[in-house]
């Protein structure tokens, strides 16, 4: 009987890592995920700051990558975005642009896409982003944003 060496052996953790990230029989999440932003975008737009904030994680180890910078905890995405919806504050509108995600497991999806602040006919700020989310119950919540922009 031939013996495996310590190479094969080391082999066998990643072999399982690699069956549970695969795709678990769970559909395409993008128009999932999609929902999600349009009522995000929503709420932005109407300025409803609970619910957009709402889509992210309520704890402490919710994280926000934005400008080089990785920020954690929901307490500071939610003082990074409040200042946007004091009354009369200049906020843009916001639409996402594309979208796509997939399923790391039944409870994880990452998701990719391109959000665009605009008035009238005019993009004031666009970029890229990747989120991580986590079923929460019946509900995904973001439990990390990492937000890029192009007009740096």
């Amino acid at each position: 009987m031939r013996r495996w060496g310590k190479g094969a052996l080391a082999t066998v953790p990643f072999f399982f890592v690699v069956l549970a990230c695969r795709d678990q029989g769970v559909p395409d999440p993008t128009p999932l995920v999609t929902q999600l932003l349009t009522s995000s975008g929503a709420a932005w737009n109407r300025g409803d700051f609970a619910t957009f904030v709402g889509d992210y994680a309520a704890e402490s180890t919710t994280t926000f990558v934005s400008e080089g910078h990785a920020q954690r905890g929901f307490e500071w995405i939610r003082r990074h975005y409040e200042p946007a919806f004091a009354p009369g504050a200049a906020r843009d509108s916001l639409r996402f642009e594309e979208v796509e995600a997939r399923a790391l497991s039944k409870d994880y999806l990452l998701a990719t896409a391109r959000y665009v602040l605009f008035r009238g006919d005019s993009v004031t700020s666009s970029g890229p982003f990747t989120l991580v989310l986590r079923r929460t119950g019946k509900a995904w919540k973001i439990i990390h944003d990492h937000t890029s922009r192009d007009d740096g």
